[in-house]
């Protein structure tokens, strides 16, 4: 159960964050909040040696058990190591934004409100077993990643950035939701560990497709693939200790993990490895292609985010030919998945620095443009070397942990030429040589970040602040982090073993049953083989970009500014969106209640009516019919009469005995069938209603004679003939089938024994309807407040009156 709880420690928490902020001035908030990732990383430590000899901990927390709904922490190694990454690099995080936010400029109750908001979502995403939950959570992800973005909600681009980022990840959001429910439907159960035992099941089945491809549209969104990247350069109006935490360490990897996660039920698809693998290897060439465009030092990092999600979504994708390969734990595919969890723990050490180190810059100098600044290296030496280190880890490059895994990408990028399924043996060709040419653009971005900033001239004058180097505080996370990329090339296979093989039997469950089957072993040199090669050529020619940049980063100008997805996007959402669903919405939303009324009837009426016939549901059947006595022909003529006569007379005395003589034939009706009660209550009703008309009446101006004559209107005919005729269908079908035996039964048998009563309408009103009848009163109970509260205004008035008199 505590398990369960922790996801939700840090918005609990988040409920006392007001408090601080208002009553602790002295002391910055983020303090307070430190605390909890600290509390959650310590407490998730403690099951690394369990979990690393391929245990599992699962705990649950019912919320709707009727429909199998419930809050499952499932802790295995790929949960268990984004939980680690959530709660490690949050604190972190946290100890940054200490220093980066100025406790008596920002709104700190608010930042640290949405921070562990979203924190909390993470925990679930990548905690829940039940898919209903997870999507709960990967939702709230969205939602606080949107008020984070927008912190800054006074500057336009923040605005901006924030709800683009919100359209596009939710409404892959809504896709994935429709995926999660044509899975449940397909497997019965909304478990993913349930469902990743029918997987060979589920893969039969006809809609086992559709599924495939809307759960990932989910995952593309959130890890900005292509062509969903162009949330994330936008997103980077967000403070930088948000773009440190969502954008290099968490959210972007939500769709990661969920590819990872769903690997073991969709790699039998061939459309799977086609789409993860090759949609990752266009977002990384992408990406690292145009990083080289910016001049942002924040935009640099959103692309070569993108490119790096793309690399690691990518090696999951070829990670995936394992399941279709004999003996694959002994075959070059088993690299694929380790490099990509292995290229995860390494990407949120440099990408998580070098975006600490953007902060700081900004906060320094007071620019992040790349074309202004430069020579910083003597004034900031121990930001240059973090960010040195960062960035020669992100290009590839020995002794940083980079190195490691790209050389692994590598290796399973050359691999896929030995896959002769899927046309992989041809096209899969086009695999590796398009990695290479991305890693040359990563190696270039990866130099010209570093170095166009911190090496050559310094022009103070050009600079909105004088530079100088940051305070320690705000040192003490990126150097963690840049520790962390020295550390893990000297100590790669300890990290292996610890975390990225348990996470791999998690993903490749049908290929070993532990981790320690894993039989990987991590090492800087593996002799001259066609990667060192690779490697070489990557250095040689990136160099070669890197100094001749200059003469063909101009090309980028060459590009048609007007063809990108970014004014595709701005077409659909404010001009598509904005100004002609808006134009037409202006033709039915004219502010007439009786129009509006008119499209739901009329639309109702369509639907039920069509659903009745084209589902065959139409059913007459005059069997169990109760016989018609002379009475009841008598009383309905009667109600036909009076009925007609409240409408058209031309007299109000005339229409309110017309009306209650329409209700007094109602309760003739309840006599006939034996309904004393009602009857009664139909009575008093009717006899109070008359009396109230004809007061109310008496205070009214003249009755008018002048006729009024209406036109015939075509469309108010069809929807009130289409509603008749929709509920006399409806009455007659569900009278003539009955699917479910009454409760009548239930009620006669259980009046006396289970409710201890005599009545059976008092027992149905006070037990069984209990909650109905209880609303009922309230609203009687308001009403007759409000009419008390009338009156005593109205006397109120009077004496005010009698006093000013």
């Amino acid at each position: 159960m505590f398990q369960v709880l922790c996801m939700f420690i840090p918005i609990l928490a988040a409920l006392f964050i007001p408090f601080f902020y208002m009553k602790v001035r002295t002391i910055h908030t983020g303090w307070f909040v430190l605390i909890v990732p600290i509390f959650l990383v310590t407490f998730y430590a403690t099951y690394i040696p369990l979990i690393a000899n391929g245990d599992t901990v699962i705990a649950q927390l019912d919320w709707i058990p009727s429909l199998g709904i419930s809050f499952v922490s499932y802790l295995d190694g790929l949960s268990l190591l984004f939980s680690l990454l959530i709660s490690g690099i949050g604190a972190l995080v946290v100890l940054y934004s200490i220093y980066y936010l100025d406790r008596k400029k920002e709104q700190l109750h608010n930042f640290y409100v949405y921070l562990l908001i979203f924190m909390s979502a993470m925990l679930g995403v990548v905690q829940s077993d039940n898919m209903i939950t997870l999507y709960l959570f990967w939702e709230l992800t969205s939602i606080s990643s949107f008020l984070l973005i927008g912190y800054w909600f006074n500057r336009d681009k923040s605005r901006f950035g924030a709800l683009k980022s919100m359209v596009i990840t939710v409404a892959g959001g809504m896709m994935m939701l429709g995926g999660f429910v044509l899975l449940s439907i397909m497997g019965d159960t909304f478990s993913i560990r349930e469902l990743i035992e029918q997987a060979p099941e589920l893969a039969a089945q006809d809609t086992f497709i559709i599924a495939l491809l809307l759960i990932l549209l989910g995952a593309f969104t959130k890890s900005a693939q292509f062509p969903f990247y162009i949330w994330l350069p936008d997103a980077m109006e967000a403070p930088t200790p948000v773009s440190a935490y969502l954008h290099s360490a968490t959210m972007v990897k939500a769709g990661i993990y969920l590819v990872a996660r769903f690997t073991p039920i969709f790699a039998i698809s061939e459309v799977w490895i086609w789409l993860v693998a090759g949609i990752g290897l266009l977002t990384l060439f992408w990406g690292s292609f145009f990083a080289v465009k910016q001049t942002d030092l924040k935009g640099i990092l959103a692309f070569s985010t993108v490119s790096q999600l793309g690399l690691i979504m990518s090696l999951l994708g070829v990670g995936a030919m394992a399941y279709h390969v004999d003996g694959a734990e002994n075959t070059v595919f088993k690299y694929a998945a380790f490099a990509a969890i292995f290229h995860l723990i390494n990407h949120a050490t440099f990408k998580g620095s070098l975006f600490m180190i953007v902060g700081i810059v900004d906060h320094e100098t007071g620019t992040r443009d790349i074309r202004k600044l430069g020579g910083l290296m003597s004034l900031m030496p121990v930001s240059f070397t973090v960010a040195l280190i960062g960035s020669f880890s992100m290009a590839g490059l020995p002794p940083f942990n980079g190195f490691l895994s790209k050389e692994m990408f590598l290796t399973a990028m050359l691999s896929i030429t030995e896959f002769d399924f899927f046309n992989f043996s041809t096209w899969g060709v086009l695999f590796p040589v398009i990695a290479w040419i991305a890693s040359v653009f990563t190696f270039i971005y990866s130099f010209y970040f570093v170095f166009k900033t911190f090496t050559g001239k310094l022009e103070v004058e050009q600079l909105p602040k004088k530079p100088h180097e940051a305070p320690i505080g705000m040192l003490i996370s990126p150097v963690i982090l840049a520790s962390l990329v020295v550390a893990i090339f000297f100590i790669p296979n300890i990290i292996a073993d610890t975390f990225v093989k348990p996470a791999v039997a998690a993903i490749q469950p049908f290929l070993y049953t532990s981790p320690n089957e894993v039989d990987i072993h991590v090492a800087a040199w593996h002799g001259v083989n066609p990667e060192l090669w690779m490697t070489v050529g990557i250095i040689i020619i990136g160099l070669v970009g890197f100094m001749l940049l200059s003469k063909w980063q101009k090309m980028y100008n060459a590009l048609p500014p007007k063809l990108t997805l970014n004014n595709l996007y701005d077409f659909v959402i404010y001009d598509l969106c904005d100004t002609w669903i808006n134009r037409f919405s202006g033709l039915y939303m004219t502010g007439s209640i009786r129009r509006y009324l008119g499209f739901m009837f009329g639309a109702i009426s369509i639907i039920v009516i069509g659903t009745l016939f084209i589902k065959d549901a139409f059913v007459v059947s005059f069997d169990n019919a109760s016989t018609i006595s002379l009475y009841e022909i008598i009383l309905v003529i009667v109600l036909v009469i009076g009925t007609i006569t409240t409408v058209f007379a031309k007299s109000r005395i005339t229409s309110i005995v017309a009306l209650g003589a329409v209700g007094y034939t109602v309760s003739l009706f309840f006599v006939i069938f034996n309904a004393p009660d009602l009857a009664l209550t139909q009575l008093v009703i009717e006899t109070i209603s008359v009396a109230l008309f004809l007061l109310a009446f008496y205070h009214l101006p003249k009755f008018q004679k002048a006729e009024e004559r209406t036109r015939f209107r075509l469309g108010r005919a069809f929807v009130s003939v289409a509603v008749g005729v929709m509920v006399t269908l409806v009455a007659l079908s569900a009278h003539s089938q009955k699917l479910v035996e009454s409760i009548t039964n239930y009620y006669k048998e259980t009046v006396y024994t289970l409710a201890g009563g005599g009545n059976i309408v008092n027992v149905i009103l006070v037990d069984y309807r209990g909650f109905d009848t209880l609303f009922e009163i309230t609203v009687l109970g308001i009403a007759g407040m409000a009419i008390y509260g009338m009156i005593k205004l109205r006397m109120s008035r009077k004496e005010k009156n009698y006093e000013n008199k």
